[in-house]
């Protein structure tokens, strides 16, 4: 059964030796398709998408089909076919192989790559590439994954939202788009950030199986990857019981409820108690500490005496929290403002002064539309299907295996 299993691994599994520093089991195929979809629906289930499947998973795989005769075939990392029988066995079951096409990619002065990808159903999703060069000249990659196609808070500061919303992500969804940034930048991927389109904690059971995926099979660790959430109530509680070690980022905004639901219209059902209860009993659950991302909105959340209030609110929650500051990207369609990095580091001290940990993101392709939902609006203003000009006129671009 094993040596079955691997044959099937090794089948799916296209991952060059100099990109990988440790063994993957794990159902890593290229952006092309070889196989049939499933004739049970227009849209097959995960079950029956390779993709993102565990070695488990495959080892019951290759047992069901009967592929049990198989010699040892132990080759982690040289791309090994299965004989052509077994791969029949699979595409007659309904078996699906195969990524979906990069529609659109840009590149940032900075190095970030924002891409498109195009879901079966020819919907766009956007994924962003970050690559970071330290000190010691060690290159750390982060990809920024979407969890829904589009999304149906429509915080008022957000392109995504701007753009609808369509449906959740299934699982290899999930994962395909940190293999897709890996073989466009030819490196590992250190990092994984569920800070792209859609909210996480609305598509959970996707985002839960992507995570094991990406850990377990993978082998990013756990702390380096980060669920976001805008705050949807009762999930910060079920994804404690979990018990992961991932970095949890709540999307605060604001330092108080009024103003927190004009900027996040769903904060109106989740009052800022009931998310500040429910991290502190998180960070209590599973000892790890929460981080509260706020988008810094010129002359709307950028002053200092928000920055008082914010971290008056924090103090009476616990202790050991952490504050990202973003400063807005710009949008197309938007009132907002980027503030002047004057008031920025200003709002910094103003926490810093009160013993709240701070730190500033660093601002990366904004030439490249990368804030989230904006190059997907470009190409997409719903998402809905393409019309079938727009998909002639739009060559995609498969990722080279």
């Amino acid at each position: 059964m094993i040596a079955t299993s691997m044959a099937l691994i090794q089948h799916v599994c296209f991952v060059p030796l100099a990109r990988v520093a440790r063994p993957r089991f794990l159902a890593v195929i290229p952006s092309r398709n070889f196989s049939v979809k499933s004739s049970s629906s227009s849209s097959p289930a995960d079950s029956h998408v390779l993709l993102g499947m565990s070695e488990q998973e495959l080892q019951e795989v290759a047992v069901g089909l009967g592929q049990v005769t198989y010699t040892k075939l132990f080759v982690r990392f040289s791309c090994f076919t299965v004989p052509l029988a077994f791969r029949n066995d699979l595409q007659e079951a309904g078996w699906k192989v195969g990524r979906s096409p990069i529609h659109q990619s840009v590149t940032a002065a900075d190095g970030t790559i924002k891409l498109l990808i195009k879901l079966e159903d020819n919907r766009l999703i956007e994924t962003v590439g970050i690559p970071v060069e330290d000190d010691k000249n060690t290159v750390r990659l982060t990809a920024c994954v979407s969890s829904q196609v589009g999304c149906p808070l429509r915080c008022s500061f957000c392109a995504t939202g701007k753009g609808g919303f369509s449906r959740n992500l299934k699982r290899h969804e999930i994962v395909e788009q940190v293999l897709a940034v890996e073989e466009l930048f030819k490196h590992r991927v250190t990092n994984v950030v569920f800070m792209g389109m859609g909210e996480p904690m609305l598509n959970l059971k996707s985002v839960l199986e992507a995570h094991q995926c990406l850990n377990k099979d993978v082998q990013i660790g756990q702390r380096m990857i980060t669920i976001s959430t805008v705050g949807v109530p009762n999930t910060i509680r079920k994804l404690a019981s979990h018990k992961l070690q991932s970095t949890l980022a709540v999307s605060l905004h604001a330092p108080n409820q009024k103003l927190r639901e004009t900027i996040v219209p769903s904060a109106k059902s989740y009052p800022l108690d009931a998310i500040m209860k429910d991290c502190r009993d998180y960070a209590l659950e599973t000892s790890r500490r929460v981080s509260f991302e706020y988008a810094l909105l010129a002359g709307v959340n950028d002053k200092t005496e928000h920055a008082v209030e914010l971290a008056e609110l924090l103090h009476e929650w616990g202790r050991g929290y952490h504050v990202n500051l973003i400063p807005f990207n710009p949008i197309e369609g938007s009132d907002y403002k980027r503030p002047h990095k004057k008031a920025v580091m200003a709002f910094a001290a103003a926490l810093e002064s009160r013993k709240i940990t701070v730190s500033t993101r660093q601002t990366r392709g904004l030439d490249a539309s990368a804030a989230c939902g904006q190059l997907r609006n470009k190409f997409q203003k719903s998402p809905l299907l393409l019309e079938s000009e727009d998909l002639q006129s739009q060559p995609d671009v498969a990722v080279a295996c």
